[in-house]
Protein backbone atom coordinates (compact mmCIF):
# COMPACT_ATOMS: atom_id res chain seq x y z
CA UNK A 1 0.00 0.00 0.00
CA UNK A 2 1.68 3.41 -1.02
CA UNK A 3 0.52 6.46 0.63
CA UNK A 4 0.90 9.39 -1.74
CA UNK A 5 0.63 13.29 -1.76
CA UNK A 6 2.75 15.72 -2.88
CA UNK A 7 4.40 18.05 -0.68
CA UNK A 8 5.03 20.63 -3.28
CA UNK A 9 2.92 19.81 -5.71
CA UNK A 10 2.37 23.17 -7.85
CA UNK A 11 4.97 25.05 -5.84
CA UNK A 12 6.49 27.55 -8.60
CA UNK A 13 10.25 27.53 -7.82
CA UNK A 14 11.50 31.03 -8.78
CA UNK A 15 14.46 30.86 -10.43
CA UNK A 16 16.18 27.26 -10.48
CA UNK A 17 20.01 27.78 -9.81
CA UNK A 18 20.60 26.03 -13.13
CA UNK A 19 17.28 26.43 -14.96
CA UNK A 20 18.99 24.39 -17.86
CA UNK A 21 19.06 21.34 -15.47
CA UNK A 22 16.45 21.31 -13.55
CA UNK A 23 18.55 21.91 -9.89
CA UNK A 24 17.44 24.35 -7.61
CA UNK A 25 19.53 25.78 -4.45
CA UNK A 26 19.06 24.94 -0.86
CA UNK A 27 16.93 28.17 -0.57
CA UNK A 28 14.78 27.66 -2.79
CA UNK A 29 13.70 24.16 -2.33
CA UNK A 30 13.77 25.50 2.01
CA UNK A 31 11.15 27.94 0.04
CA UNK A 32 8.87 25.48 -1.79
CA UNK A 33 8.55 22.93 1.13
CA UNK A 34 8.07 25.72 3.57
CA UNK A 35 11.40 24.18 5.61
CA UNK A 36 14.66 26.19 6.96
CA UNK A 37 17.49 25.52 4.92
CA UNK A 38 18.77 24.04 8.78
CA UNK A 39 16.60 21.58 8.37
CA UNK A 40 17.73 20.37 4.73
CA UNK A 41 21.34 20.41 5.89
CA UNK A 42 20.34 18.56 8.80
CA UNK A 43 18.77 15.73 6.80
CA UNK A 44 21.87 16.11 4.57
CA UNK A 45 24.37 15.53 7.75
CA UNK A 46 21.53 12.26 8.62
CA UNK A 47 21.94 10.64 4.87
CA UNK A 48 18.83 11.08 3.68
CA UNK A 49 19.21 14.10 1.13
CA UNK A 50 22.49 14.15 -1.31
CA UNK A 51 22.26 17.43 -2.99
CA UNK A 52 24.83 17.81 -5.93
CA UNK A 53 27.70 20.38 -4.85
CA UNK A 54 28.90 23.65 -7.00
CA UNK A 55 31.40 24.81 -4.95
CA UNK A 56 29.93 25.70 -1.63
CA UNK A 57 26.52 25.38 -2.83
CA UNK A 58 23.86 22.68 -2.87
CA UNK A 59 22.16 21.76 -5.98
CA UNK A 60 18.84 19.68 -5.90
CA UNK A 61 17.41 17.99 -8.75
CA UNK A 62 14.08 16.17 -8.71
CA UNK A 63 15.51 12.79 -7.01
CA UNK A 64 16.08 15.29 -4.02
CA UNK A 65 12.95 16.28 -4.15
CA UNK A 66 10.90 13.42 -3.92
CA UNK A 67 13.13 12.05 -1.20
CA UNK A 68 12.36 15.24 0.95
CA UNK A 69 8.87 15.09 -0.26
CA UNK A 70 9.12 10.78 1.69
CA UNK A 71 10.80 12.79 4.67
CA UNK A 72 8.03 15.14 5.09
CA UNK A 73 5.30 12.75 4.55
CA UNK A 74 6.65 10.64 6.84
CA UNK A 75 7.15 13.04 9.60
CA UNK A 76 3.53 14.46 9.14
CA UNK A 77 2.30 10.52 9.74
CA UNK A 78 4.09 10.18 13.35
CA UNK A 79 6.91 8.46 11.91
CA UNK A 80 9.87 8.65 13.59
CA UNK A 81 13.53 9.93 12.29
CA UNK A 82 15.03 6.10 12.19
CA UNK A 83 11.59 4.96 10.61
CA UNK A 84 11.95 7.66 7.82
CA UNK A 85 15.52 6.57 7.20
CA UNK A 86 14.45 3.09 6.85
CA UNK A 87 11.57 4.20 4.06
CA UNK A 88 14.02 6.00 2.15
CA UNK A 89 16.86 3.83 2.23
CA UNK A 90 14.25 0.68 1.38
CA UNK A 91 12.24 2.32 -1.19
CA UNK A 92 14.65 5.08 -2.30
CA UNK A 93 12.93 8.00 -3.80
CA UNK A 94 11.61 6.83 -7.37
CA UNK A 95 8.19 6.99 -7.05
CA UNK A 96 8.08 9.79 -3.82
CA UNK A 97 5.70 7.27 -1.90
CA UNK A 98 5.98 5.43 1.35
CA UNK A 99 5.21 1.84 0.92
CA UNK A 100 3.74 0.77 3.97
CA UNK A 101 2.30 -2.90 4.72
CA UNK A 102 -1.16 -3.24 6.68
CA UNK A 103 0.89 -3.90 9.85
CA UNK A 104 2.70 -0.79 9.68
CA UNK A 105 -0.01 1.47 9.04
CA UNK A 106 -2.13 -0.35 12.04
CA UNK A 107 0.43 0.31 13.97
CA UNK A 108 1.05 3.74 13.65
CA UNK A 109 -2.75 4.73 13.88
CA UNK A 110 -2.65 2.83 17.33
CA UNK A 111 0.74 5.01 18.26
CA UNK A 112 -1.75 7.95 16.95
CA UNK A 113 -4.33 7.24 18.70
CA UNK A 114 -2.61 7.02 22.36
CA UNK A 115 -1.20 10.42 21.65
CA UNK A 116 -4.39 11.86 20.89
CA UNK A 117 -5.88 10.25 24.19
CA UNK A 118 -3.52 11.46 26.31
CA UNK A 119 -3.52 15.04 24.52
CA UNK A 120 -7.30 15.18 25.07
CA UNK A 121 -6.70 13.98 29.01
CA UNK A 122 -4.03 16.64 29.31
CA UNK A 123 -6.93 19.38 27.85
CA UNK A 124 -9.44 18.06 30.21
CA UNK A 125 -7.52 18.61 33.38
CA UNK A 126 -5.67 21.85 32.09
CA UNK A 127 -9.50 23.25 31.29
CA UNK A 128 -10.77 21.85 34.85
CA UNK A 129 -8.00 23.45 36.54
CA UNK A 130 -8.34 26.67 34.46
CA UNK A 131 -12.25 26.56 35.69
CA UNK A 132 -11.53 25.78 39.15
CA UNK A 133 -9.19 28.97 39.06
CA UNK A 134 -11.76 30.95 37.27
CA UNK A 135 -14.26 30.37 40.24
CA UNK A 136 -12.03 31.26 42.73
Amino acid sequence: MSITSSVADGVSLSGPAHASEGLYSIGDMARAFNVSQRTLRFYEDRGLLSPRRDGSSRLYGAGERRKLEMILRGKRLGFTLAEIISFVAEKGAGEGTLALDRDQIDQQIAHLQRQRDNLDAAIAELRDTQGRLSQG
